[in-house]
C-alpha cells in the first residue's frame, strides 16, 4: 500500500466483530475511518464463539453485568438495522437461556443469583426440576433446578461480523487487508502506523486485534491478553426435543437452523487453534448430559478459535492514560459477541465527543499497571 501524504483521521486495527463495530460506530458519528482487517484468520475469536448473548448467565462478575446487559439489549434494534442496511440476517434469537444445577452447591448458587438479579431489576425465573421438564422435555433430565433468563439469547457470529463490515463500508470506512506491524509514538501521542514498508501518519488509533493485540510492536505498555482456545462441535438438532439454549458450567447447547451447536473448552495452549479428539470428546460428554438425545448423533464438523482473555476476565476498553490518540478495545474473552455492539458505541462516542454515558472505569488498561498497584 502506498504511503499517504495526509494522515488517517482514525485507524482501527482488527477486523473481527470488535474492530468492525468500533469502525462502524465511529463512521456513524462522522469520523473518517480506515480499518485494517488482515483476516480472515482461522484462529480468530469469532470462530470460537457460538454467538451466545448470555448476559445474565455468563456474567457472574457483578462489575461486568451492567455492561453485559446493556450490550445484549442493543441487539434487537441492531439486528433490524443491519438487515435493512446490508440485507444480512444476523440470526438474532430472543428466546432466553437456561442454566441448570445438578448438585446442592450449584442449586444454592443459582438460587442466590436469581434473587440478586431480580433485586437488580432484571427478569429472571427459577424453575424446579418438574417445571423444567414440563416446559423443556428432554433437556437436562437429571437437573435439580434451573435459572431462566428470558431476555438472553443468541445470534450467528459469522453473519454479525459480515454485517458489521458491510455496514461500515456503506458508511464510508476504508478497509485494508494489510497487517499493522508497529505503531510509533512521539511527544506523548500516537503518530503513525508501520504497514509493510510504509509509515502512515495517524491522528487516532484503536487497538482491537484480539489475541494479536499484544503482538503489535511499539505499544507503550504490555497488554495482558492471553489466547485461550475454545472448541465447538455441530450436530443435527435432535428430533422431538424443543429448541432451546441450555447451559451448565462451560458447556452449552444452542439451536441454529436445523443444527445444534455444542461447546466449549477453555484451553491455554498458546496460539494453537486446532481441534483435538480429547476436546471434542469433552464437549460431547458435557452436552449429552444437557440433552441426552445428542449422544447418538454424529458430528457434522468441529472447529476452534482463540479468545483474548485478561487476568481478571474483563475487557480492556478506553484510552491509554499516557498516550494521546491511543485507544483499546480488546481482551473480551468469551464475551466478544455479547459486548461487540456496546464496545463500538462506547468507542464511537469517545472518539467523536470525548464522552460516553457508559461507566468504563473498571475496564481501563491502567488497572494492570504495576506502578499503579505498587503505589496503592
Amino acid at each position: 500500500m502506498p504511503a499517504r501524504v495526509s494522515p488517517i483521521q482514525l485507524a482501527v486495527v482488527g477486523g473481527g466483530v470488535i474492530g468492525a463495530a468500533c469502525a462502524r460506530a465511529a463512521a456513524q458519528r462522522g469520523l473518517h475511518v480506515t480499518l485494517f482487517a488482515p483476516g480472515p484468520d482461522p484462529a480468530a475469536a469469532s470462530r470460537a464463539s457460538a454467538g451466545l448473548l448470555a448476559a445474565q448467565i455468563e456474567s457472574t462478575d457483578a462489575t461486568l453485568l451492567p455492561l453485559a446487559v446493556r450490550g445484549r439489549d442493543l441487539y434487537e434494534d441492531l439486528a433490524a438495522t443491519l438487515k435493512d442496511t446490508t440485507g444480512i440476517d444476523i440470526g438474532f434469537q430472543h428466546a432466553g437461556i437456561l442454566t441448570v444445577a445438578y448438585e446442592d452447591a450449584e442449586l444454592a448458587a443459582l438460587f442466590d443469583r436469581v434473587a440478586e438479579q431480580r433485586q437488580a431489576g432484571l427478569r429472571c425465573d427459577w424453575l424446579d426440576s418438574a417445571e423444567l421438564q414440563e416446559r423443556w422435555p428432554g433437556i437436562a433430565p437429571g437437573a435439580w433446578g434451573a435459572l431462566f433468563a428470558p431476555e438472553d439469547g443468541c445470534l450467528d457470529p459469522g453473519r454479525l461480523q459480515a454485517a458489521l463490515l458491510a455496514d461500515a463500508k456503506r458508511l464510508g470506512v476504508t478497509v485494508h487487508s494489510d497487517k499493522v506491524g508497529r505503531i510509533t509514538i512521539a511527544a506523548g501521542r500516537v503518530t503513525s502506523l508501520v504497514v509493510g514498508r510504509s509509515r502512515i501518519p495517524v491522528e487516532q488509533l484503536v487497538i482491537a486485534a484480539g489475541v494479536w493485540s499484544p503482538r503489535i510492536a511499539g505499544l507503550p505498555r504490555p497488554l495482558p491478553v492471553e489466547p485461550v482456545r475454545g472448541q465447538l462441535v455441530a450436530t443435527a438438532w435432535p428430533g422431538g426435543v424443543p429448541a432451546t439454549i441450555v447451559y451448565h458450567g462451560e458447556g452449552y447447547v444452542l439451536p441454529r437452523g436445523d443444527e445444534a451447536i455444542l461447546g466449549t473448552t477453555m484451553e491455554r495452549v498458546g496460539f494453537n487453534a486446532r481441534t483435538t479428539a480429547a476436546g471434542v470428546a469433552e464437549i460431547r460428554k458435557s452436552t449429552s448430559r444437557l440433552c441426552p438425545n445428542l449422544a447418538s448423533l454424529p458430528a457434522h464438523r468441529a472447529w476452534a478459535g482463540l479468545r483474548p482473555v485478561t487476568p481478571d476476565g474483563r475487557p480492556i476498553i478506553g484510552p491509554d492514560p499516557e498516550i494521546g490518540g491511543l485507544w483499546y478495545a480488546t481482551g473480551h474473552g468469551r464475551n466478544g459477541i455479547l459486548l461487540a455492539a456496546i464496545t463500538g458505541e462506547v468507542l464511537g462516542a469517545l472518539l467523536a465527543s470525548g464522552q460516553t454515558d457508559v461507566d468504563i472505569s473498571q475496564f481501563a488498561v491502567g488497572r494492570f499497571d504495576t506502578r499503579t498497584a505498587e503505589s496503592q
